[in-house]
């Protein structure tokens, strides 16, 4: 499913957060699934991938794990549903996701 999202910003919108947008430079499937382990070398494990959604298991060592579904409404859109640790506290959310052009630096 994530290879039929459009690569390049994109604007992650967390419900229920602070209201502080997120921009993600999206390349690949990473950048949307660890949301809260940005930027760690996690090691993950497909649960389940369709052209509609996809869910995945990842862990962290050392600092967490988590699990994220992402259902796809167009390929400039989705919305996450994300749940795990992180540094020993546990985190759940859910965001929507959307492509808002070309990545900025």
């Amino acid at each position: 499913m994530l290879d039929s999202l459009d690569h390049g910003g994109w604007d992650l919108r967390v419900r229920n957060d602070d209201g502080a947008n997120q921009q993600i430079c999206f390349d690949g499937g990473r950048q949307l699934i660890q949301i809260r382990h940005a930027n760690l070398n996690c090691k993950s494990v497909v649960l389940s991938d369709t052209p509609e959604q996809i869910t995945v298991h990842y862990t962290c060592p050392g600092q967490g794990y988590g699990r994220t579904s992402i259902r796809r409404e167009t390929s400039r859109l989705v919305q996450i549903d994300s749940q795990g640790i992180s540094k020993g506290v546990p985190f759940a959310f859910t965001a929507e996701a959307r492509r808002v052009g070309a990545c900025t630096p």
